[in-house]
C-alpha cells in the first residue's frame, strides 16, 4: 500500500486500529488495573515476554494509541508518553545515564531543560555545555566516556539553530546517543531521524497537542541506535528483550515506572484529538510568523527579531535546507525607549502567557520569567537581554494580530 499523507495517516491511526464498538477514536481506559484468568499470563508481561498491561504507571491502552501516533509522526520505531515534556527528558536521562558518562548539551537550552541538567550536575553528573551551532564546537568538547549528546532543533527563545546533521553523522561514526528534542519544530516541520537521531524528544502540550489543554511529553526511539552494545543496559532485559528493544525497555522501566511521570489516559485523549489538526494549525501559525517577524524587522521601534525565516538570521540557510517550514516561534527586542511591561500590557489580542505552541498568539517576557533563576550573567551569554520578548505566534486572523502589535507600538 502507497504511503499515505501527514494529517490523512494521524486522521485514522486510530480507526485502523479497530477501536472498540466502530469508534473512531480510541476510548478513553481509565483503569489503573489489570486482571488476567490465567497467572501465566501476567507474568510474562511482567517479564516483557508478551506485550499487554499490568498496572497503568507504566501502560494504558489509550495512551499506547497515542504513542503509535506519536511514532508514525516521527517515522520511528516505537514512543513513550509521559505526564510532560520535561518528564520524558528528565526520565529518559535517569535511565541511561549513570556516574562516571559524560553528556554533551547544548548551551542555548530550554531554561527548565537547563535547569534539570545543573541539577544533575549538582548529583555528580559530568555535563559539559556548549554552542551547538557549530560541529567544531561539538568536536571540541567530546570525550572518551561521553554517552549522549542532547540539542534541541529550535532553541527557545532566541532561535539559534543547532548543527543537527553533523552532529548526527559525528554520533554514528563514535555510537553516542543523539537525543534530539523536536518540540519547536515539532515532526510536521522536521523529523530528526533524518539527521540521524537516536531519540527524539516532544512536549506533547506545545503544537502537537495544540490547544493549551493538556500537559504530555513523548520520547520516540528511531531505531537508529545500537542498543546492543550499550554499556548501562541492564543485565535482566538482556535475557528478555529483542537487542532494538532494549533502549525502550529500559526507558519504559527503568525511567517511565521508577520515576513514575505517568500520563493520564484523559489527558492522552485531548492531545490525540488535537494532534489532526497538527499540520493545518503549523501552516497557518507559521504563514503568520514570517508575517509579523518582516513587519518587526521594519519597525524602528524594534531593536532586534529572531527568527529563522528572516535572511538576516544567522542559521537562515541551515534552516531553509533543514526545516519544512521556520515555526512559529520567534522573539524581539524592544527599543530602549519602551518599557517591556507597558508595550505586553497595551496589547488586546495577545495574550500574556508562559505556554507554547497554542492556537492563541502568546507573549512573555523572557529575562523576567521563564529564564529568570539562571541569573544575568548565564542569560547574557545566552543573548537573553531585558527586553526581550518571546512571541509563540498562533493561527489568529493576520490582520488582527498586525493591529494589536501596531496599536501596542503606536
Amino acid at each position: 500500500m502507497a504511503s499515505r499523507g501527514f494529517t490523512t495517516t494521524i486522521l485514522h491511526s486510530d480507526r485502523l486500529g479497530k477501536p472498540e464498538h466502530g469508534a473512531l477514536h480510541k476510548p478513553i481506559h481509565t483503569s489503573v488495573t489489570y486482571g488476567y484468568d490465567d497467572v501465566q499470563d501476567l507474568v510474562d508481561i511482567f517479564q516483557n515476554k508478551k506485550k499487554g498491561y499490568a498496572y497503568s504507571r507504566q501502560g494504558n491502552p489509550t495512551v499506547t494509541a497515542l504513542e503509535h501516533k506519536v511514532t508514525n509522526m516521527e517515522n520511528g520505531m516505537s514512543s513513550i508518553a509521559f505526564s510532560t515534556g520535561m518528564a520524558a527528558i528528565s526520565a529518559t536521562i535517569l535511565a541511561l545515564i549513570k556516574h562516571g558518562d559524560h553528556v554533551l548539551a547544548s548551551s542555548f537550552l530550554f531554561g527548565n531543560t537547563r535547569s534539570i541538567f545543573q541539577s544533575y550536575i549538582d548529583m555528580g553528573l559530568d555535563i559539559t555545555f556548549t554552542d551547538a551551532t557549530s560541529i567544531d564546537n561539538i568536536k571540541a568538547e567530546i570525550k572518551d566516556n561521553t554517552r549522549l549528546i542532547f540539542v534541541e532543533t529550535i532553541a527557545n527563545p532566541a532561535t539559534q539553530i543547532a548543527d543537527l546533521k553533523a552532529i548526527g553523522e559525528l554520533c554514528g561514526q563514535k555510537g553516542i546517543i543523539y537525543m534530539v528534542d523536536n518540540t519547536m519544530t515539532s515532526p510536521y516541520i522536521f523529523k530528526p531521524v533524518n539527521v540521524r537521531a537516536s531519540l527524539v524528544i516532544n512536549s506533547l502540550t506545545k503544537y502537537i497537542g495544540g490547544h493549551g489543554n493538556a500537559l504530555g511529553g513523548s520520547v520516540t526511539d528511531t531505531g537508529l541506535f545500537d542498543w546492543s552494545n550499550f554499556p548501562n543496559i541492564f543485565p535482566t532485559f538482556k535475557t528478555q528483550v529483542k537487542p532494538e528493544v532494549l533502549g525502550m525497555t529500559q526507558i519504559r522501566k527503568k525511567g517511565l515506572r521508577d520515576a513514575g511521570g505517568t500520563l493520564s489516559p484523559e489527558a492522552a485523549h485531548s492531545i490525540s484529538v488535537g494532534s489532526e489538526t497538527l499540520a493545518l494549525r503549523l501552516d497557518r501559525a507559521c504563514s503568520n510568523a514570517m508575517a509579523l517577524a518582516t513587519f518587526f524587522e521594519a519597525h524602528p521601534l524594534i531593536k532586534k527579531v529572531y527568527y529563522p525565516g528572516l535572511e538576516s538570521h544567522p542559521q537562515h540557510k541551515l534552516a531553509g535546507e533543514l526545516f519544512y517550514k521556520f515555526g512559529g516561534l520567534m522573539s524581539i527586542e524592544l527599543d530602549n525607549s519602551i518599557d517591556c511591561f507597558a508595550f505586553l500590557n497595551k496589547l488586546k489580542l495577545v495574550v500574556k502567557s508562559s505556554n507554547l505552541g497554542d492556537t492563541r498568539t502568546l507573549a512573555i517576557p523572557v529575562a523576567h520569567t521563564i529564564f529568570n533563576e539562571l541569573g544575568a550573567a548565564k542569560r547574557a551569554e545566552m543573548g537573553i537581554s531585558d527586553s526581550m520578548i518571546r512571541l509563540s505566534v498562533g493561527i489568529e486572523d493576520l490582520e488582527d494580530l498586525l493591529e494589536d502589535f501596531k496599536t501596542a507600538l503606536a
